[in-house]
């Protein structure tokens, strides 16, 4: 008897839990099916007059997420074409109104200070990359001035000097690499251009000292520090997540090894030795005469490395990517060299690299297919009326532009998604000499976003980097055309989707390119 009471007691206990996680199941489904119910409701039929058309979406929160995360230029599409050049989705969780267009470009990048602030959406990702006090994590006129000092440190004598360091270290990548050992073979273009691109960049824009520690720790902190670009740290940014404490420890010691870099060169008498962008912020002051503290050097020495490798590495890799599937292309510009420096084919030089016409399309032609950035998005801060519609955006909304969607248009574009960079061979419209122009506090720019090509934006947060991306990428493009001709592994070899998965656009996967090597016999 007291065996069948034990057993029954057991069994009742065990129906109860059954019944208690059966009773949870059902409550949590219960919420779930009527959130979906009262979103599909809301969207249906409490729809506000003054604001976008939603994109349609079951579930509230996610909203439009996965769609748009996947590929941001099919979403866009499929939206425009549903609801026209303005509509708003739901971004994890956030109302995100999307002004597609040369018009949306204007109303979102050039949007006044107390209107549109790129400061509260950005800095949860950014500040614990790069640090206190720079970019994102200051006040806009204290970040205008931080631009100001980057851009006016990018002087000709600089880029010229640039030129001749950046050569320098392609020529010994290839001569080292275990990439290119054979005279003939295939290499892992992401990788191999991620190596190139910061080795370049850092030895000069960063300095011989940053460069020198490339070679051993220096790699690994800085890929740790990569990871804090996790689309989780949008909402997350202080997680205790095992990538973001391998992210804050690698920010920490790269702070650190720059301000040694710092002292170092202090205490040796500050005998300016290299154009530099490290030694150039020493030399800055701010507007009330305080020079910048080692620390904000670091944490924009930081920033310079982590926004400008990104780019430039993916820039890098859909041209090789693009030149592989246009073997005759790489001989035209071979060809080109050839013609404009001598047949003998003497070291690269900034004036030469400017005379390099054809190189030049072929950067400029990648950036529009390919923009590192699909998608500009700034927080509402005071309700914006969009002038010719009856919609006024909320500060509850964040803007999104997106210029590669102009850029990708065939109606400015003929056969957009075609890669020709010979379509910028007819002149371009000549420029209107009265456009606008202001100064953000880092040098006038051209007001206007009337161009359907802004692959370095516009506005007071547009890209500074222009001209030494133009010097790094056309300098990196020439030696190695001047060393290899490029061409598929086979001719079945499919093009590499784009992964959007981070803030910048990548090749997805691992793509390998066929080399050989130029007057080698296999």
């Amino acid at each position: 008897m007291g065996l069948f009471a034990s057993f029954l007691d057991t069994f009742c206990e065990h129906c109860s839990t059954q019944s208690t996680y059966t009773l949870v199941s059902v409550a949590v489904l219960s919420f779930i099916a009527l959130s979906i119910v009262l979103n599909v409701f809301r969207q249906l039929f409490l729809k506000k007059a003054h604001e976008p058309p939603v994109v349609f979406h079951w579930v509230p929160f996610v909203g439009s997420t996965i769609s748009y995360g996947m590929d941001p230029y099919a979403f866009f599409d499929q939206a425009r074409a549903k609801y026209g050049d303005i509509f708003t989705f739901v971004l994890l969780g956030k109302k995100t109104t999307v002004f597609l267009g040369t018009k949306g470009n204007e109303f979102i990048l050039n949007g006044k200070l107390r209107d549109v602030n790129a400061e509260e959406v950005y800095s949860p990702l950014t500040t614990p990359v790069f640090g206190r006090h720079v970019v994102y994590d200051c006040p806009n006129a204290k970040l205008m001035e931080q631009k100001k000092f980057v851009k006016f440190g990018l002087t000709s004598e600089a880029l010229r000097s640039y030129v001749q360091l950046i050569t320098a270290e392609v020529e010994d990548f290839i001569q080292s690499s275990p990439a290119f050992n054979d005279p003939k073979g295939t290499f892992n273009v992401s990788k191999v251009i991620a190596e190139i691109t910061i080795y370049t960049a850092s030895r000069s824009l960063q300095g011989k000292e940053v460069r020198a520690r490339f070679d051993s720790t220096f790699a690994d902190m800085y890929h740790d520090l990569d990871k804090g670009f996790a689309p989780i740290n949008f909402m997350l940014p202080w997680a205790p997540l095992p990538h973001n404490r391998k992210r804050d420890a690698a920010q920490k010691k790269l702070t650190e090894t720059y301000t040694d870099i710092i002292k170092a060169r202090r205490t040796a008498g500050e005998k300016k030795d290299s154009e530099d962008m490290v030694w150039n912020l020493m030399s800055c002051n701010y507007k009330n005469g305080n020079p910048i503290p080692d620390e904000e050097i670091a944490h924009m020495m930081i920033a310079l490395l982590m926004a400008g490798q990104h780019s430039s590495s993916s820039t890098a890799a859909w041209i090789v990517l693009r030149l592989a599937t246009c073997p005759e292309l790489v001989e035209e510009l071979y060809q080109e060299q050839i013609r404009v420096l001598g047949s003998d084919l003497p070291p690269l030089t900034h004036e030469s690299l400017n005379k390099l016409d054809l190189h030049a399309k072929v950067i400029k032609e990648t950036l529009r297919i390919h923009a590192p950035i699909h998608s500009i998005i700034r927080a509402v801060k005071n309700p914006m009326p969009i002038e010719g519609t009856n919609f006024v955006i909320p500060t509850t909304h964040n803007l999104l532009s997106s210029p590669g969607v102009t850029a990708r248009s065939a109606e400015f574009f003929p056969e957009p998604l075609k890669w020709n960079p010979h379509r910028w061979d007819e002149a371009e419209a000549p420029k209107d000499e009265d456009e606008e122009q202001i100064d953000y506090g880092y040098g006038l720019v051209t007001k206007g976003t009337n161009s359907p090509y802004l692959p370095f934006g516009a506005g007071r947060h547009r890209c500074i980097g222009e001209q030494f991306a133009y010097v790094q990428l056309g300098t990196i493009l020439a030696s190695l055309v001047k060393h290899f001709k490029f061409s598929n592994p086979s001719s079945e070899t499919p093009f590499p989707d784009t992964d959007y998965s981070s803030l910048f656009s990548k090749p997805a996967g691992q793509s390998f390119v066929q080399y050989e090597k130029r007057g080698v016999k296999a």
